[in-house]
């Protein structure tokens, strides 16, 4: 957050093991997006195809981090905030594309999206597991955490969204789900972009003061 972004100097991802766990979670990513994208067409789930959607966004994303480790923080806080912003593009397109489904209901399929869910689910805890230690750096390292902590709930939204499909035969469940993640999407993009603006304000007066 921006508090965050004092005189504290906080991880900025110039590790080993970092860089290491970076690549085996972009590549979890990369794997769940291809899986979610194909079973939300078949299932024609709205919740399914926003997680697979924010798997995507997660996959260029923390490529971009390991792109930028060891770079001046005025760097890593640009790249945090062009992150911000892109998940806040994301989090509206999702918004957008709910309220044209929910004029264009059909009941998706509950059993792929509860079997896809719990696949997601078990690996995006496998990321925040690997991030667990990371989650407290700057605003570049911040923004990779919040993304695998949105990825879990989400998870957890997409079952229990399968399970209201499933009991109610409907629609509106799956179509809720997914405008709750879209407001999770904005509202971890504020943070990120509220620290990653700290981290170049601080810059530009460190710069000043020189």
């Amino acid at each position: 957050m921006a508090g965050c972004c004092g005189q504290d100097t906080k991880f900025d991802g110039a590790s080993v093991a970092f860089k290491r766990t970076l690549i085996a979670v972009i590549a979890i990513n990369g794997a769940m997006f291809i899986t979610e994208i194909v079973a939300g067409i078949t299932a024609g789930s709205q919740a399914l195809l926003a997680d697979a959607l924010d798997f995507l966004g997660d996959t260029a994303t923390y490529a971009i981090s390991l792109a930028v480790i060891g770079m001046p923080l005025i760097v890593r806080a640009k790249a945090a905030l062009f992150k911000g912003v892109s998940l806040a593009l994301m989090g509206f397109w999702v918004f957008g594309s709910t309220l044209y489904h929910v004029l264009v209901t059909s009941t998706p399929q509950a059993e792929i999206m509860g079997a896809v869910g719990f696949l997601a689910l078990l690996a995006n805890l496998a990321s925040v597991l690997l991030l667990l230690k990371y989650r407290d750096g700057d605003a570049n390292v911040r923004s990779v955490w919040l993304c695998s902590r949105n990825d879990a709930i989400g998870n957890v939204a997409v079952i229990l969204a399968a399970s209201g499909v499933w009991a109610s035969q409907t629609a509106w469940p799956d179509l809720l789900v997914a405008g709750l993640m879209a407001s999770l999407f904005l509202w971890s993009s504020l943070q990120i972009i509220r620290q990653a603006r700290a981290e170049m304000l601080h810059t530009q007066l460190a710069q000043q003061r020189a």
